[in-house]
């Protein structure tokens, strides 16, 4: 077990009651589960995302915390939550950063994988079915 490891995981989904594609604009809520799976208590101190839309627009949003909280996980902990994001094209990709203070002050950085934000296969306008995708 590494000593300052923090697993990021995220369920994005497609939001049509929250959408106007007739104007170019796809609502998205992503749900993230930051796991503790180090040895050492850390905290999340700020989060850097870097948000693409199918057409090479990137937008980077960076910030202290997640939903106005630093949470400190101990070692096997997790903390969860609910965020959203809006995109001009039907499909785009997220990815970034979550920077953490571990207990005994070492910093460190624990990566969110790119993960895909797809209102075409996530049931179109109606919302239904569709899976995640996990860009490795």
């Amino acid at each position: 077990m590494a000593k300052y490891q923090i697993l990021v995981e995220v369920q994005p989904r497609y939001l049509p009651e929250q959408s106007a594609p007739e104007q170019g604009l796809y609502a998205f809520a992503y749900t993230v589960t930051l796991s503790n799976t180090g040895e050492v208590a850390a905290q999340l101190i700020s989060r850097s995302w870097n948000i693409n839309d199918a057409q090479g627009q990137t937008e980077k949003v960076r910030g202290l915390g997640v939903i106005g909280q630093q949470p400190l996980l101990q070692p096997g902990e997790t903390f969860e939550y609910t965020s959203g994001t809006r995109l001009r094209t039907p499909t785009g990709t997220m990815h970034g950063s979550y920077f953490f203070v571990a207990e005994d002050g070492e910093r460190f950085d624990a990566d969110i994988p790119m993960f895909v934000l797809d209102a075409l296969s996530s049931g179109g306008l109606s919302g239904t079915g569709g899976t995640s995708r996990t860009l490795h």
